[in-house]
């Protein structure tokens, strides 16, 4: 790829399903999601001369996007959230739409940090290292937020629904 704004675009256009579905995943929130890729991207294209090519800007993206959430969520008007409205309908083949709630729900109940690490590592399905790389913590550390985040979603789902979740 060369270094136009034309490069960034197809990249942006190629990118951003994914990097909507991971902020989906993050924040609960369709239109929060939609800001934190729109920022993302932002962020992208004013060092997009810098960002190495070779070395995958997805890879670089995703870390933006996952520092952009935490760093959202530290700010107090980040802990505002509407409650009366309902969700949107589930697309056609998702599974359960209730099992996919109530997970969602679980997940917005996890610290930034926590609901960050179990995105990563298991909808995202990435290792400990890059994981740990994105969000700037230790390895030991993602395993340790890993296990106890595992913990709190048994505590708030029960160990029947993760079970019902892993055949998902």
């Amino acid at each position: 790829m060369g270094d136009t704004p034309a490069d960034f675009l197809e990249f942006a256009h190629a990118r951003s399903d994914q990097l909507f579905r991971t902020a989906c995943l993050l924040t609960g929130d369709r239109y929060l999601a939609e800001d934190l890729v729109q920022e993302t991207l932002a962020k992208m294209y004013r060092s997009w001369r810098r960002i190495d090519r070779a070395q995958a800007p997805i890879a670089y993206a995703h870390t933006v996007l996952v520092r952009t959430f935490v760093s959202y969520r530290r700010r107090r008007s980040a802990h505002e959230r509407p409650v009366d409205r309902l969700p949107e309908g589930p697309a056609a083949g998702t599974g359960d739409p209730g099992l996919r709630l109530t997970l969602l729900d679980g997940l917005a109940r996890l610290a930034p940090k926590d609901r960050a690490v179990l995105v990563l590592r298991y909808w995202e399905d990435r290792p400990v290292e890059e994981t740990a790389r994105m969000l700037q913590i230790g390895q030991g550390a993602v395993r340790a937020r890993s296990l106890r985040a595992l913990q709190k979603l048994r505590v708030v789902l029960g160990d029947d629904l993760l079970a019902d979740l892993e055949l998902l």
